[in-house]
């Protein structure tokens, strides 16, 4: 049994996309490339069947120059946004494996925006059907009908085959709008990309807009935004984070995959922008002291481990804190001067905190393998003893 595969045209060239499942004749090796490099010849494959989880996909889509592959770079590859100038143009899709933490694992798939989804040929239900969010870049700077025009469409045909997608909306390249100039764009967009649906008679598809630029930290906050939908476990970080804010004095809390910068959880009171960015801005020196000082001339690995932690007093009577909560995970607090003085307090709130995470993520592991189990179970028995494997029909 063999593979059949689609061809389509991309700047001249035929490039073979495999979109088919896996069969008799699939190595599953050739299919684990999280490198983060485009896949070889435009091959684009699937996960073990022994994995212990489904990673979901977040799809990267728009036209051309719209800023996706360096939205990618900056967010994942922590590329400095003046040297995303250099980048090519994608003429392949890109996938890429995001596991940074236990709560961070996704897949990334950045398309070129010259690329027909929709033609004929190519299976595009066969991407939408393992999507978790798909993400619609439109360059704010440029004339953007044509691209509401494919959002619509690529919106409309990934929600007949896959009604749990989250859509979302990155109006990008902002940093070159003022203020008010970025709200009207963004009403502007927002307003006509409504109406299209509602016209089609698909007012319950539900698009969320987010204003983005690769020069400040709007890309991250967008993404955070995106991942934190496709992490089940939201609700209980939340709910264990607004416990441990209420009993410290704390007066608002984030949980950073440190990597990335991607906070995966806040307490349920708002995030202002500039918080965020402080946060932020505490990592990188976190990192960059540690990888200074953290580390002897001998001493492989990462500087981050379980005795970081680092306290910046600001010139407003609040206080930073971040303290290690695992090898990729770090607790991010907000609090006053005088509330900071009972550290004895909140240190042993941390401690029962980041035991909670834990069975969080132990409950976590079981259920992914016992999904193991299952699948080698399903699979054995669809193999005879002579080691041929039976497709049940």
């Amino acid at each position: 049994m063999t593979s059949e595969r689609n061809y389509i045209e991309v700047d001249g060239e035929n490039e073979a996309l495999s979109f088919d499942y896996y069969d008799d004749d699939d190595d599953f090796d050739t299919f684990t490339d999280g490198d983060g490099d485009c896949c070889d010849e435009g091959v684009l494959g699937f996960s073990d069947p022994f994995s212990s989880e489904v990673k979901p996909r977040i799809l990267l889509m728009g036209l051309r120059r719209s800023g996706k592959s360096s939205i990618q770079k900056v967010v994942f590859h922590k590329m400095s946004p003046n040297e995303t100038l250099f980048l090519e143009s994608t003429n392949k899709i890109c996938r890429e494996d995001v596991s940074n933490s236990s709560f961070v694992s996704f897949q990334i798939w950045d398309f070129p925006g010259q690329i027909d989804f929709f033609d004929p040929t190519f299976d595009y239900e066969m991407i939408f059907r393992g999507t978790g969010a798909l993400i619609f870049v439109i360059d704010s700077q440029d004339d953007y009908v044509e691209a509401l025009s494919r959002l619509h469409l690529t919106v409309t045909r990934a929600y007949k085959v896959n009604p749990d997608i989250n859509f979302e909306v990155f109006i990008h390249k902002v940093d070159g709008l003022s203020d008010d100039h970025k709200i009207e764009k963004q009403r502007d967009i927002h307003k006509r990309a409504n109406d299209d649906l509602a016209d089609a008679s698909l007012e319950r598809i539900h698009l969320s807009f987010y204003l983005t630029s690769i020069y400040d930290h709007s890309i991250f906050e967008a993404f955070s935004k995106v991942v934190q939908k496709l992490i089940p476990q939201l609700p209980t970080l939340e709910n264990l984070l607004n416990i441990f804010i209420s009993n410290s004095g704390i007066e608002k809390a984030f949980l950073f995959d440190v990597v990335s910068k991607i906070y995966i959880a806040t307490d349920s009171s708002p995030v202002d922008m500039q918080t965020y960015e402080l946060c932020c801005d505490m990592i990188d020196v976190v990192i960059d002291i540690s990888c200074i000082y953290g580390l002897t001339g001998d001493e492989a690995g990462t500087p981050y481990d379980k005795e970081s932690m680092a306290i910046i007093h600001l010139n407003n009577t609040t206080v930073m804190y971040l303290k290690e909560v695992t090898k990729f995970l770090a607790l991010v607090c907000f609090l006053r001067e005088e509330s900071f003085e009972r550290k004895g307090l909140i240190d042993y709130n941390f401690h029962c905190f980041k035991k909670a995470i834990e069975e969080v993520f132990d409950v976590r592991l079981k259920v992914q393998r016992s999904r193991k189990l299952l699948s080698q179970r399903r699979w054995s028995r669809q193999t005879v003893p002579n080691g041929t494997q039976v497709h049940p029909h």
